[in-house]
Protein backbone atom coordinates (compact mmCIF):
# COMPACT_ATOMS: atom_id res chain seq x y z
CA UNK A 1 0.00 0.00 0.00
CA UNK A 2 2.93 1.91 0.88
CA UNK A 3 4.40 1.14 -2.54
CA UNK A 4 1.35 2.21 -4.19
CA UNK A 5 1.01 5.67 -2.61
CA UNK A 6 4.19 6.27 -3.54
CA UNK A 7 3.83 5.92 -7.22
CA UNK A 8 0.68 7.46 -7.13
CA UNK A 9 2.22 10.61 -5.38
CA UNK A 10 4.66 10.60 -8.16
CA UNK A 11 2.54 10.54 -11.07
CA UNK A 12 0.12 13.49 -9.63
CA UNK A 13 3.56 15.60 -8.98
CA UNK A 14 4.52 15.08 -12.53
CA UNK A 15 1.43 15.64 -13.95
CA UNK A 16 1.34 18.67 -12.39
CA UNK A 17 4.61 20.14 -13.40
CA UNK A 18 3.99 18.82 -16.69
CA UNK A 19 0.60 20.77 -17.01
CA UNK A 20 2.81 24.04 -16.25
CA UNK A 21 4.50 23.76 -19.31
CA UNK A 22 2.46 22.26 -21.74
CA UNK A 23 0.47 25.22 -23.01
CA UNK A 24 3.97 27.15 -23.55
CA UNK A 25 5.60 24.16 -25.58
CA UNK A 26 3.24 25.44 -28.73
CA UNK A 27 3.89 25.19 -32.16
CA UNK A 28 6.82 23.55 -33.08
CA UNK A 29 8.07 25.13 -37.28
CA UNK A 30 7.20 21.30 -38.18
CA UNK A 31 6.96 21.47 -42.17
CA UNK A 32 6.06 18.23 -45.24
CA UNK A 33 8.40 17.89 -47.79
CA UNK A 34 6.00 16.27 -50.87
CA UNK A 35 2.55 17.30 -52.06
CA UNK A 36 0.01 15.33 -50.39
CA UNK A 37 -3.63 14.78 -51.78
CA UNK A 38 -6.15 16.87 -49.83
CA UNK A 39 -10.42 16.82 -49.90
CA UNK A 40 -11.75 19.98 -49.64
CA UNK A 41 -15.93 19.47 -48.80
CA UNK A 42 -17.87 21.35 -51.17
CA UNK A 43 -22.59 21.53 -50.91
CA UNK A 44 -23.62 19.41 -53.43
CA UNK A 45 -26.89 20.24 -55.26
CA UNK A 46 -28.69 17.87 -53.15
CA UNK A 47 -27.53 19.07 -50.05
CA UNK A 48 -24.95 16.81 -49.30
CA UNK A 49 -21.54 17.60 -48.66
CA UNK A 50 -19.02 16.62 -51.66
CA UNK A 51 -15.52 16.61 -52.02
CA UNK A 52 -12.87 17.97 -54.49
CA UNK A 53 -9.36 16.61 -54.69
CA UNK A 54 -6.46 19.66 -54.38
CA UNK A 55 -2.81 19.61 -53.47
CA UNK A 56 -1.91 20.55 -49.60
CA UNK A 57 1.36 22.83 -49.07
CA UNK A 58 1.49 21.63 -45.12
CA UNK A 59 5.10 20.44 -45.23
CA UNK A 60 6.45 18.58 -42.23
CA UNK A 61 9.68 19.83 -42.07
CA UNK A 62 11.50 23.33 -42.30
CA UNK A 63 12.24 24.98 -45.55
CA UNK A 64 15.34 27.28 -45.42
CA UNK A 65 13.24 30.88 -45.08
CA UNK A 66 14.73 34.13 -44.64
CA UNK A 67 11.51 35.68 -43.13
CA UNK A 68 9.78 35.18 -39.53
CA UNK A 69 7.17 32.34 -39.21
CA UNK A 70 3.39 34.16 -38.81
CA UNK A 71 2.44 33.08 -35.67
CA UNK A 72 -1.40 33.57 -37.03
CA UNK A 73 -0.83 30.59 -39.63
CA UNK A 74 1.15 28.72 -37.12
CA UNK A 75 -1.97 28.65 -35.02
CA UNK A 76 -4.10 27.69 -37.59
CA UNK A 77 -2.27 24.45 -38.77
CA UNK A 78 -2.36 23.45 -34.89
CA UNK A 79 -6.09 23.61 -34.79
CA UNK A 80 -5.72 20.85 -37.80
CA UNK A 81 -9.29 21.31 -38.55
CA UNK A 82 -10.88 18.39 -40.44
CA UNK A 83 -11.25 20.05 -44.03
CA UNK A 84 -9.19 17.58 -45.83
CA UNK A 85 -7.92 14.01 -46.06
CA UNK A 86 -4.12 13.73 -46.33
CA UNK A 87 -3.00 11.75 -48.51
CA UNK A 88 -0.32 10.02 -45.96
CA UNK A 89 3.04 7.83 -45.95
CA UNK A 90 2.33 5.28 -44.19
CA UNK A 91 2.66 1.57 -45.28
CA UNK A 92 4.97 2.62 -48.36
CA UNK A 93 7.87 0.13 -48.12
CA UNK A 94 10.00 -1.52 -51.18
CA UNK A 95 8.70 -4.28 -53.21
CA UNK A 96 7.83 -7.67 -51.18
CA UNK A 97 8.96 -6.06 -47.41
CA UNK A 98 6.52 -7.60 -45.44
CA UNK A 99 4.86 -5.60 -41.94
CA UNK A 100 5.04 -7.11 -39.14
CA UNK A 101 3.85 -4.57 -36.43
CA UNK A 102 2.45 -1.03 -35.88
CA UNK A 103 2.69 1.21 -33.02
CA UNK A 104 0.93 4.06 -32.79
CA UNK A 105 0.67 7.17 -30.29
CA UNK A 106 -1.91 9.94 -30.98
CA UNK A 107 -2.41 13.51 -29.16
CA UNK A 108 -6.13 13.73 -28.56
CA UNK A 109 -8.33 15.49 -31.12
CA UNK A 110 -9.67 19.16 -30.29
CA UNK A 111 -11.34 19.97 -27.06
CA UNK A 112 -12.74 22.83 -25.05
CA UNK A 113 -10.46 25.10 -22.83
CA UNK A 114 -8.36 24.21 -19.72
CA UNK A 115 -8.60 27.88 -18.56
CA UNK A 116 -10.81 30.70 -18.60
CA UNK A 117 -10.45 34.01 -19.05
CA UNK A 118 -12.17 35.97 -16.10
CA UNK A 119 -15.16 38.21 -17.20
CA UNK A 120 -15.38 36.92 -20.17
CA UNK A 121 -17.96 34.32 -21.86
CA UNK A 122 -16.69 31.03 -22.28
CA UNK A 123 -16.82 30.34 -26.03
CA UNK A 124 -20.56 28.78 -27.12
CA UNK A 125 -19.88 25.05 -28.22
CA UNK A 126 -21.67 22.21 -28.22
CA UNK A 127 -19.69 18.92 -27.31
CA UNK A 128 -22.82 16.65 -28.05
CA UNK A 129 -22.79 14.73 -31.30
CA UNK A 130 -24.48 15.66 -34.45
CA UNK A 131 -23.73 14.25 -38.02
CA UNK A 132 -26.29 17.10 -38.94
CA UNK A 133 -23.65 19.46 -37.64
CA UNK A 134 -20.20 20.02 -39.03
CA UNK A 135 -17.62 19.03 -39.19
CA UNK A 136 -18.96 15.45 -39.70
CA UNK A 137 -17.92 12.28 -40.94
CA UNK A 138 -19.58 9.25 -42.87
CA UNK A 139 -18.70 7.11 -40.01
CA UNK A 140 -20.19 9.50 -36.95
CA UNK A 141 -22.99 7.65 -36.69
CA UNK A 142 -22.30 4.37 -36.67
CA UNK A 143 -19.47 5.36 -34.12
CA UNK A 144 -22.12 6.48 -32.15
CA UNK A 145 -24.38 3.45 -31.56
CA UNK A 146 -21.02 0.97 -31.79
CA UNK A 147 -20.21 3.28 -28.26
CA UNK A 148 -23.57 2.25 -26.93
CA UNK A 149 -22.22 -1.49 -26.82
CA UNK A 150 -19.29 -0.57 -24.80
CA UNK A 151 -19.94 -2.24 -21.81
CA UNK A 152 -19.13 -5.14 -23.87
CA UNK A 153 -15.39 -4.20 -23.29
CA UNK A 154 -13.09 -5.12 -20.81
CA UNK A 155 -12.19 -1.75 -19.35
CA UNK A 156 -8.99 -1.32 -16.74
CA UNK A 157 -8.81 0.18 -13.50
CA UNK A 158 -11.47 3.27 -13.38
CA UNK A 159 -11.64 3.70 -17.36
CA UNK A 160 -15.27 1.90 -17.27
CA UNK A 161 -16.63 4.68 -15.23
CA UNK A 162 -15.47 6.86 -18.29
CA UNK A 163 -17.82 8.44 -20.64
CA UNK A 164 -17.12 6.84 -24.09
CA UNK A 165 -18.84 9.71 -25.78
CA UNK A 166 -18.14 13.65 -24.87
CA UNK A 167 -21.69 14.71 -23.64
CA UNK A 168 -22.77 17.97 -22.78
CA UNK A 169 -24.89 20.41 -24.59
CA UNK A 170 -22.28 23.06 -23.29
CA UNK A 171 -18.84 21.83 -23.67
CA UNK A 172 -17.11 20.96 -20.15
CA UNK A 173 -13.48 22.01 -19.26
CA UNK A 174 -10.99 20.54 -21.34
CA UNK A 175 -13.84 18.30 -23.01
CA UNK A 176 -13.35 16.73 -26.56
CA UNK A 177 -15.68 18.42 -29.32
CA UNK A 178 -17.40 16.94 -31.88
CA UNK A 179 -14.16 18.24 -34.47
CA UNK A 180 -11.92 16.18 -31.89
CA UNK A 181 -13.74 13.03 -32.48
CA UNK A 182 -13.87 13.84 -36.98
CA UNK A 183 -10.22 14.09 -36.43
CA UNK A 184 -9.50 10.50 -35.11
CA UNK A 185 -12.16 8.78 -37.23
CA UNK A 186 -10.28 10.52 -40.24
CA UNK A 187 -6.55 9.37 -38.47
CA UNK A 188 -7.95 5.67 -37.99
CA UNK A 189 -9.71 5.65 -41.91
CA UNK A 190 -6.54 6.82 -43.17
CA UNK A 191 -4.21 4.18 -41.66
CA UNK A 192 -7.02 1.62 -42.02
CA UNK A 193 -6.42 2.07 -45.94
CA UNK A 194 -2.59 2.59 -45.53
CA UNK A 195 -2.44 -0.72 -44.51
CA UNK A 196 -5.30 -3.16 -45.37
CA UNK A 197 -3.32 -4.09 -48.41
CA UNK A 198 -0.63 -5.59 -45.81
CA UNK A 199 -2.89 -8.15 -44.30
CA UNK A 200 -1.53 -6.02 -41.06
CA UNK A 201 -4.55 -8.00 -38.56
CA UNK A 202 -6.11 -10.95 -39.97
CA UNK A 203 -10.16 -11.15 -39.97
CA UNK A 204 -10.25 -12.89 -37.02
CA UNK A 205 -7.38 -10.89 -34.99
CA UNK A 206 -6.90 -12.41 -31.36
CA UNK A 207 -7.15 -9.93 -28.03
CA UNK A 208 -3.58 -10.68 -27.79
CA UNK A 209 -2.70 -9.34 -31.28
CA UNK A 210 -4.38 -5.20 -30.22
CA UNK A 211 -3.05 -3.38 -27.27
CA UNK A 212 -4.88 -0.26 -26.89
CA UNK A 213 -3.67 2.32 -23.72
CA UNK A 214 -4.68 5.68 -22.38
CA UNK A 215 -4.68 8.00 -20.07
CA UNK A 216 -7.70 8.57 -17.61
CA UNK A 217 -9.15 11.65 -19.06
CA UNK A 218 -11.90 11.52 -20.99
CA UNK A 219 -10.61 13.37 -24.14
CA UNK A 220 -7.59 10.72 -24.07
CA UNK A 221 -10.39 7.25 -23.66
CA UNK A 222 -12.78 9.11 -26.93
CA UNK A 223 -9.96 10.03 -29.30
CA UNK A 224 -8.68 5.86 -28.88
CA UNK A 225 -11.80 4.82 -29.18
CA UNK A 226 -12.74 7.12 -32.54
CA UNK A 227 -9.16 6.52 -34.14
CA UNK A 228 -9.89 2.57 -33.22
CA UNK A 229 -13.25 2.64 -34.93
CA UNK A 230 -11.75 4.16 -37.89
CA UNK A 231 -9.29 1.64 -38.01
CA UNK A 232 -10.66 -1.48 -37.00
CA UNK A 233 -14.69 -0.53 -38.08
CA UNK A 234 -17.38 -2.31 -35.85
CA UNK A 235 -14.61 -4.31 -33.84
CA UNK A 236 -15.31 -6.50 -31.84
CA UNK A 237 -15.93 -5.53 -28.29
CA UNK A 238 -15.16 -8.98 -26.49
CA UNK A 239 -11.60 -9.27 -27.96
CA UNK A 240 -10.75 -5.70 -26.69
CA UNK A 241 -9.04 -4.65 -23.09
CA UNK A 242 -8.53 -1.02 -22.86
CA UNK A 243 -5.30 -0.39 -20.44
CA UNK A 244 -4.89 2.48 -18.10
CA UNK A 245 -1.92 4.49 -17.98
CA UNK A 246 -1.73 6.61 -14.60
CA UNK A 247 1.30 8.55 -16.16
CA UNK A 248 1.01 11.19 -18.95
CA UNK A 249 4.62 9.89 -19.68
CA UNK A 250 3.41 6.80 -19.90
CA UNK A 251 5.70 5.19 -18.02
CA UNK A 252 4.43 2.40 -16.31
CA UNK A 253 6.35 0.82 -13.70
CA UNK A 254 9.56 3.05 -14.31
CA UNK A 255 8.74 7.05 -13.53
CA UNK A 256 10.61 7.35 -10.63
CA UNK A 257 13.57 9.32 -12.11
CA UNK A 258 14.65 12.45 -10.01
CA UNK A 259 17.42 13.35 -12.36
CA UNK A 260 14.27 13.87 -14.83
CA UNK A 261 12.50 15.79 -12.57
CA UNK A 262 15.12 18.41 -12.07
CA UNK A 263 15.96 18.53 -15.78
CA UNK A 264 12.20 19.72 -15.78
CA UNK A 265 12.57 22.35 -13.00
CA UNK A 266 15.42 24.31 -15.18
CA UNK A 267 13.44 23.77 -18.16
CA UNK A 268 10.54 25.82 -16.14
CA UNK A 269 12.92 28.36 -15.01
CA UNK A 270 14.25 28.83 -17.95
CA UNK A 271 10.91 29.66 -20.18
CA UNK A 272 9.98 32.02 -16.92
CA UNK A 273 13.15 34.30 -17.43
CA UNK A 274 12.55 34.14 -21.30
CA UNK A 275 8.86 35.17 -20.94
CA UNK A 276 9.26 37.86 -18.11
CA UNK A 277 12.34 39.83 -20.28
CA UNK A 278 9.79 40.00 -23.36
CA UNK A 279 9.06 43.72 -22.65
CA UNK A 280 6.37 43.12 -25.83
CA UNK A 281 4.61 40.48 -24.01
CA UNK A 282 4.41 41.76 -20.86
CA UNK A 283 3.45 45.01 -22.31
CA UNK A 284 0.88 42.95 -23.78
CA UNK A 285 -0.47 41.18 -21.37
CA UNK A 286 -1.00 44.89 -19.56
CA UNK A 287 -2.83 45.69 -21.90
CA UNK A 288 -5.34 43.23 -22.49
CA UNK A 289 -5.55 43.02 -18.65
CA UNK A 290 -6.85 47.21 -18.81
CA UNK A 291 -9.10 46.07 -21.37
CA UNK A 292 -10.56 43.05 -19.30
CA UNK A 293 -10.78 45.38 -15.60
CA UNK A 294 -8.38 42.47 -14.51
CA UNK A 295 -4.69 42.73 -12.80
CA UNK A 296 -2.23 41.99 -15.56
CA UNK A 297 -1.05 38.84 -12.62
CA UNK A 298 -4.62 37.54 -12.67
CA UNK A 299 -4.86 37.31 -16.60
CA UNK A 300 -1.20 36.04 -17.20
CA UNK A 301 -2.22 33.09 -14.74
CA UNK A 302 -5.29 32.34 -16.55
CA UNK A 303 -3.22 31.22 -19.24
CA UNK A 304 -5.01 33.16 -22.16
CA UNK A 305 -3.84 31.58 -25.00
CA UNK A 306 -5.89 28.70 -24.20
CA UNK A 307 -8.70 30.11 -24.67
CA UNK A 308 -8.36 32.71 -27.49
CA UNK A 309 -6.93 29.31 -29.49
CA UNK A 310 -10.50 27.74 -29.18
CA UNK A 311 -12.34 31.13 -30.25
CA UNK A 312 -9.35 30.46 -33.47
CA UNK A 313 -9.61 26.73 -34.16
CA UNK A 314 -13.58 27.48 -33.93
CA UNK A 315 -13.95 30.55 -35.69
CA UNK A 316 -15.56 32.25 -32.51
CA UNK A 317 -14.98 36.10 -32.23
CA UNK A 318 -12.18 36.73 -29.23
CA UNK A 319 -14.22 37.77 -26.18
CA UNK A 320 -15.25 41.16 -25.99
CA UNK A 321 -16.50 43.22 -22.40
CA UNK A 322 -18.57 46.44 -21.64
CA UNK A 323 -16.93 49.31 -20.81
CA UNK A 324 -18.08 52.38 -18.86
CA UNK A 325 -18.82 54.06 -21.69
CA UNK A 326 -21.41 51.78 -23.09
CA UNK A 327 -18.67 50.69 -25.81
CA UNK A 328 -17.02 47.21 -25.56
CA UNK A 329 -13.26 46.51 -25.16
CA UNK A 330 -12.31 43.17 -27.22
CA UNK A 331 -9.22 41.12 -26.95
CA UNK A 332 -7.55 41.11 -30.75
CA UNK A 333 -5.11 38.99 -33.08
CA UNK A 334 -2.91 41.32 -33.15
CA UNK A 335 -2.39 40.45 -29.00
CA UNK A 336 -2.92 36.38 -29.76
CA UNK A 337 -0.23 37.36 -32.10
CA UNK A 338 2.24 38.62 -29.85
CA UNK A 339 2.37 35.89 -27.62
CA UNK A 340 2.13 33.11 -30.34
CA UNK A 341 5.10 34.97 -31.44
CA UNK A 342 7.10 34.78 -27.94
CA UNK A 343 5.95 31.24 -27.93
CA UNK A 344 7.85 30.70 -31.07
CA UNK A 345 10.82 32.37 -29.65
CA UNK A 346 11.28 30.02 -26.67
CA UNK A 347 11.32 27.26 -29.43
CA UNK A 348 14.39 28.40 -30.75
CA UNK A 349 15.76 29.13 -26.95
CA UNK A 350 14.68 25.91 -25.58
CA UNK A 351 16.90 23.95 -28.45
CA UNK A 352 19.51 26.18 -27.67
CA UNK A 353 19.97 25.95 -24.37
CA UNK A 354 19.06 21.80 -24.65
CA UNK A 355 17.37 21.22 -21.13
CA UNK A 356 14.46 20.39 -22.56
CA UNK A 357 16.11 17.45 -24.69
CA UNK A 358 18.10 16.08 -21.83
CA UNK A 359 14.77 15.87 -19.81
CA UNK A 360 12.57 14.37 -22.99
CA UNK A 361 15.56 11.56 -23.17
CA UNK A 362 14.66 10.36 -19.25
CA UNK A 363 10.55 11.06 -19.95
CA UNK A 364 10.21 8.99 -22.90
CA UNK A 365 12.85 6.09 -22.36
CA UNK A 366 10.27 3.95 -20.24
CA UNK A 367 7.69 4.40 -23.81
CA UNK A 368 10.79 3.71 -26.10
CA UNK A 369 12.32 0.84 -24.62
CA UNK A 370 8.29 -1.23 -24.47
CA UNK A 371 8.08 0.24 -28.36
CA UNK A 372 11.86 -1.72 -28.90
CA UNK A 373 10.42 -4.51 -26.61
CA UNK A 374 7.75 -5.02 -28.83
CA UNK A 375 9.55 -4.87 -31.92
CA UNK A 376 11.70 -7.30 -30.71
CA UNK A 377 9.10 -10.23 -29.61
CA UNK A 378 7.23 -9.60 -32.59
CA UNK A 379 10.67 -10.19 -34.88
CA UNK A 380 11.06 -13.49 -32.96
CA UNK A 381 7.74 -14.53 -33.49
CA UNK A 382 8.00 -14.32 -37.17
CA UNK A 383 11.35 -15.81 -37.54
CA UNK A 384 11.20 -18.44 -39.96
CA UNK A 385 10.90 -21.79 -39.20
CA UNK A 386 9.99 -20.70 -35.93
CA UNK A 387 6.28 -21.46 -34.79
CA UNK A 388 3.85 -18.40 -33.97
CA UNK A 389 2.82 -18.24 -30.40
CA UNK A 390 -1.04 -18.84 -29.97
CA UNK A 391 -2.76 -15.82 -29.93
CA UNK A 392 0.19 -14.52 -31.79
CA UNK A 393 2.28 -11.00 -30.84
CA UNK A 394 0.74 -7.21 -30.54
CA UNK A 395 1.15 -6.50 -34.36
CA UNK A 396 -0.82 -3.06 -33.19
CA UNK A 397 -0.38 -0.92 -30.53
CA UNK A 398 -2.53 2.62 -29.74
CA UNK A 399 -1.22 4.93 -27.42
CA UNK A 400 -3.86 7.52 -27.03
CA UNK A 401 -2.34 10.51 -25.27
CA UNK A 402 -1.21 14.70 -24.78
CA UNK A 403 0.96 17.08 -26.18
CA UNK A 404 3.04 16.73 -22.92
CA UNK A 405 3.91 13.20 -23.82
CA UNK A 406 3.79 13.60 -27.46
CA UNK A 407 6.32 16.86 -27.73
CA UNK A 408 8.96 14.62 -25.40
CA UNK A 409 8.84 11.68 -27.34
CA UNK A 410 9.85 13.88 -30.94
CA UNK A 411 12.41 15.48 -28.99
CA UNK A 412 14.06 12.13 -27.71
CA UNK A 413 13.92 10.84 -31.30
CA UNK A 414 15.68 13.09 -32.04
CA UNK A 415 12.99 15.53 -34.32
CA UNK A 416 13.52 18.95 -32.04
CA UNK A 417 12.64 21.15 -35.47
CA UNK A 418 9.34 19.24 -35.49
CA UNK A 419 6.30 21.58 -34.98
CA UNK A 420 4.52 21.00 -31.90
CA UNK A 421 1.92 18.54 -31.50
CA UNK A 422 -1.72 19.49 -32.73
CA UNK A 423 -4.95 18.45 -31.99
CA UNK A 424 -5.26 14.82 -33.35
CA UNK A 425 -1.31 14.68 -33.72
CA UNK A 426 0.42 11.00 -34.33
CA UNK A 427 3.50 9.63 -34.22
CA UNK A 428 3.57 5.67 -36.06
CA UNK A 429 6.42 3.24 -35.46
CA UNK A 430 6.46 0.65 -38.16
CA UNK A 431 8.38 -2.55 -38.45
CA UNK A 432 9.36 -3.99 -41.68
CA UNK A 433 11.65 -7.29 -42.64
CA UNK A 434 12.73 -7.80 -46.12
CA UNK A 435 11.98 -10.80 -48.31
CA UNK A 436 14.62 -13.17 -47.67
CA UNK A 437 18.18 -13.29 -49.33
CA UNK A 438 19.85 -16.37 -51.08
CA UNK A 439 23.48 -16.98 -48.95
CA UNK A 440 26.51 -17.15 -51.18
CA UNK A 441 26.86 -15.60 -54.44
CA UNK A 442 23.65 -13.72 -55.34
CA UNK A 443 24.24 -13.93 -58.89
CA UNK A 444 25.34 -17.29 -59.03
CA UNK A 445 22.32 -19.63 -59.59
CA UNK A 446 22.51 -23.12 -57.90
CA UNK A 447 23.78 -25.93 -59.69
CA UNK A 448 21.78 -29.03 -60.74
CA UNK A 449 21.97 -31.28 -57.56
CA UNK A 450 23.03 -28.13 -55.04
CA UNK A 451 20.97 -27.03 -52.57
CA UNK A 452 20.43 -23.16 -51.77
CA UNK A 453 19.98 -22.00 -47.92
CA UNK A 454 17.65 -19.16 -47.74
CA UNK A 455 18.69 -16.56 -45.12
CA UNK A 456 15.79 -14.78 -42.79
CA UNK A 457 14.91 -11.55 -44.11
CA UNK A 458 16.56 -8.33 -42.32
CA UNK A 459 14.63 -6.29 -40.08
CA UNK A 460 13.62 -2.45 -40.43
CA UNK A 461 12.21 0.56 -38.85
CA UNK A 462 10.24 3.58 -40.25
CA UNK A 463 8.91 6.33 -37.98
CA UNK A 464 6.34 8.87 -39.68
CA UNK A 465 5.01 12.13 -37.61
CA UNK A 466 1.38 13.00 -39.18
CA UNK A 467 2.12 10.88 -42.25
CA UNK A 468 5.64 12.21 -42.85
CA UNK A 469 8.10 9.74 -43.21
CA UNK A 470 10.87 11.43 -40.73
CA UNK A 471 13.37 8.05 -39.87
CA UNK A 472 15.76 9.47 -41.64
CA UNK A 473 16.05 12.87 -39.50
CA UNK A 474 15.73 10.90 -36.41
CA UNK A 475 19.02 10.88 -34.33
CA UNK A 476 19.19 6.83 -34.76
CA UNK A 477 18.91 6.89 -38.30
CA UNK A 478 20.82 10.61 -39.41
CA UNK A 479 24.16 9.27 -40.66
CA UNK A 480 22.10 6.03 -42.69
CA UNK A 481 23.32 5.77 -46.11
CA UNK A 482 19.56 5.20 -47.52
CA UNK A 483 20.68 5.39 -51.22
CA UNK A 484 22.96 1.87 -50.27
CA UNK A 485 21.65 -1.90 -50.38
CA UNK A 486 19.47 -1.08 -47.29
CA UNK A 487 16.65 1.70 -48.24
CA UNK A 488 15.34 1.50 -44.77
CA UNK A 489 16.64 2.34 -41.20
CA UNK A 490 17.73 -1.40 -39.85
CA UNK A 491 16.51 -2.35 -36.38
CA UNK A 492 19.61 -2.38 -34.62
CA UNK A 493 19.84 1.54 -35.01
CA UNK A 494 16.86 2.01 -33.20
CA UNK A 495 17.66 -0.87 -30.65
CA UNK A 496 21.13 0.60 -29.76
CA UNK A 497 20.01 4.12 -29.52
CA UNK A 498 17.05 3.06 -27.03
CA UNK A 499 19.23 0.71 -24.83
CA UNK A 500 22.21 2.79 -24.97
CA UNK A 501 22.84 5.62 -27.14
CA UNK A 502 20.63 8.07 -26.10
CA UNK A 503 21.99 8.29 -22.70
CA UNK A 504 24.99 10.21 -24.04
CA UNK A 505 22.86 13.05 -23.78
CA UNK A 506 22.77 12.67 -20.25
CA UNK A 507 26.60 11.42 -19.93
CA UNK A 508 25.63 7.96 -18.80
CA UNK A 509 25.04 4.59 -20.10
CA UNK A 510 22.11 4.02 -18.80
CA UNK A 511 18.44 4.94 -17.41
CA UNK A 512 19.39 3.35 -14.08
CA UNK A 513 22.60 5.73 -14.18
CA UNK A 514 21.06 8.32 -15.63
CA UNK A 515 18.22 8.84 -13.59
CA UNK A 516 19.91 8.34 -9.79
CA UNK A 517 23.65 9.76 -10.52
CA UNK A 518 23.67 12.64 -7.84
CA UNK A 519 24.56 15.88 -8.92
CA UNK A 520 27.66 17.59 -9.76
Amino acid sequence: MLARNRFLLLVVVGGAALAIISLSLQFWNLIPTTPILEERPFQAADGGVGVALGKSRKRVFPMPHTQEPNPISEAYSYCNTPNRTEQAWEGHSPADYKLLSVQVMIRHGDRYPLYYIPKTKRPAIDCTLSISRMPSHPLLNSFIRHMGQGGRGHWESTLASVPRLPNHSACETGELTQTGVVQHLRNGQLLHQAYKRHNLLPSDWSPRQVWVETTGKSRTLQSGLAFLYGFLQDFDWTKLTTRHQWSTLFCGSACDCPTRNRYLEEEQRRQYRLRVSDTELERTYADMARTLGLLTRQLRAANPIDSLLCHLCHGISFPCVPMGDGTSGCLTMAQFAVIRRQQLDDEVDRRRVGLYRKYAILAMYPYLNRTAAKMERVAKDNEAGRQHRAGGEEVFTLSSAHDVTMAPLLSALGLEEARFPRFAARVVFELWKSPPAMQGQPKKRAGKGEKSKAKDGELFIRVLYNGEDVTFHTTFCRSHNRHASQPLCPLKNFLSFVRRDMFSVVNATSYQEACYRRPG
